[in-house]
C-alpha cells in the first residue's frame, strides 16, 4: 500500500467516527491539513514527511505510516480492554485522537541537504503537540477532543482512558520502528568503517531509507541476518 492509499485509509477511518462534531473536524483537518490560526507555511508535504528526522519512521511517508499504525493499534487495545476488563472506551475519541496526534509534525521539518534526510526547521518551530491544540480550538472542535489530545503525549497526567490508549499505541509503534532503524544504523556504521570513511553512515542511512521500503530491510534482516543486510545495502547503493 503506497502513501496515498494509506492516507485514503486514514480518511476512511475518520468517516467511521459516529459523533458528527468530532468526525467533521477530523475530516476537515485530514482534507485540509493546514495551520490556520497563524501565518506559517510548511516546507514539505504531509505525504512526504517522516514521523521524526532520525528516531523512528525517518523516511518519506513515515508520518502517514506511523499515524495509520497508531490508529489500528489503538483500536485493537481498546477492543482488548473492553473484552477482557469490561472497560468502556469511546472509540470515536480514540480513533480521532490517534489520527490527529502527530498530524502537524510535517510543519516542523525540512529537507536536509547535507545528509539527504530531514531536519528540524530553524526559521519557525512550534511543537506539533501545542499546534494541534491551538488549531482544534481555532476550528471549534469539541472540548473532549481537545482535552484528549492535550494529554496524549504524556506531558501531563492522564485523566482519560482514550488518551492513555493512544499514548500506548504511539509508543509501541515508535519503539518498534526505532529498533529497526537502530539496527540499520549499526549496519551503515559498519559500512563506513569497512570503506575507511568513503561512505559515511549518516548519508548511507538516509539514502537506503529513501530508496528501499522499510519492510524489505526488515525482511532481509530477520530472514538472513545482519551480514546479509550489509551486503544487500552495498549492492543496492552500488557500494564497493
Amino acid at each position: 500500500m503506497d502513501t496515498r492509499s494509506k492516507l485514503k485509509h486514514l480518511l476512511e477511518k475518520a468517516h467511521e467516527v459516529r459523533d458528527p462534531a468530532i468526525r467533521d473536524v477530523v475530516i476537515s483537518i485530514l482534507t485540509n491539513p493546514r495551520i490556520t490560526f497563524c501565518n506559517v507555511q510548511p516546507k514539505i508535504t504531509l505525504e512526504e514527511s517522516p514521523a521524526a528526522p532520525r528516531k523512528h519512521h525517518a523516511y518519506p511517508g513515515g508520518l502517514i505510516d506511523h499515524t495509520l499504525s497508531v490508529v489500528l493499534i489503538s483500536e485493537s487495545i481498546a477492543k482488548i480492554y473492553r473484552n477482557v476488563y469490561s472497560i468502556s472506551v469511546d472509540l470515536d475519541l480514540t480513533i480521532a485522537t490517534a489520527i490527529l496526534h502527530d498530524i502537524f509534525k510535517y510543519y516542523q521539518y525540512e529537507r536536509d541537504p547535507v545528509t539527504g534526510g530531514y531536519r528540524p526547521r530553524d526559521d519557525w518551530y512550534l511543537s506539533h503537540e501545542f499546534t494541534i491544540i491551538a488549531e482544534l480550538a481555532h476550528r471549534g472542535a469539541p472540548e473532549r477532543l481537545v482535552r484528549c489530545l492535550a494529554e496524549v503525549h504524556g506531558t501531563v497526567p492522564f485523566t482519560m482512558i482514550e488518551s492513555e490508549i493512544v499514548h500506548l499505541a504511539d509508543s509501541i509503534d515508535a519503539n518498534f520502528m526505532s529498533s529497526i532503524q537502530d539496527k540499520l544504523w549499526n549496519v551503515c556504521r559498519d559500512i563506513e568503517v569497512e570503506t575507511d570513511g568513503r561512505y559515511l553512515a549518516t548519508k548511507t542511512f538516509f539514502k537506503v531509507l529513501n530508496e528501499v521500503p522499510i519492510a524489505k530491510l526488515l525482511e532481509v534482516l530477520t530472514t538472513e541476518g545482519k551480514e546479509a543486510m550489509r551486503k544487500f545495502i552495498k549492492k543496492t547503493l552500488g557500494i564497493e
